[in-house]
């Protein structure tokens, strides 16, 4: 996998060691401008931006939340059982960074999808005007 030079120690940790972030503390957790969110480390395109919600689920508040992902193609959707949780890692189709987990049958949106995502893991490109 290549590595983007420009990448800070805390999204090395958490795109190649598949780490996560302490919630709340994200760029772009409260982030409400439209716009696209790409991959930190490749430049991918991952979710639009009218697909982020604020979750209100236990244990998943403190990161972005997204309702789907920009297509099948963006994303590789691996199932993850670490810790005991039935849960699904997402990593960037492009370059294999690790971005967060899918949690599917939630109650805070009514896909029932919630892409849980560290903010560390994205960019975000505004829409132009």
């Amino acid at each position: 996998m290549q590595k983007n030079p420009h990448l800070t120690e805390e999204q090395k940790r958490v795109l190649f060691e598949k780490g996560t972030e302490m919630p709340g503390t994200g760029e772009w957790l409260h982030e409400t401008r439209p716009g696209v969110y790409t991959c930190a480390n490749c430049g991918a395109s991952l979710f639009d931006a009218k697909e982020k919600y604020d979750s209100t689920t236990p244990g998943l508040i403190g990161w972005p939340s997204f309702a789907e992902a920009m297509d099948d193609t963006s994303i590789v959707l691996t199932p993850d059982d670490d810790m005991g949780m039935a849960r699904t890692e997402i990593t960037c189709a492009n370059c294999g960074g690790h971005l967060g987990h899918l949690f599917t049958g939630v109650d805070d949106h009514p896909s029932g999808n919630h892409y849980c995502i560290n903010s560390c893991s994205l960019d975000f490109t505004p829409k132009s005007d």
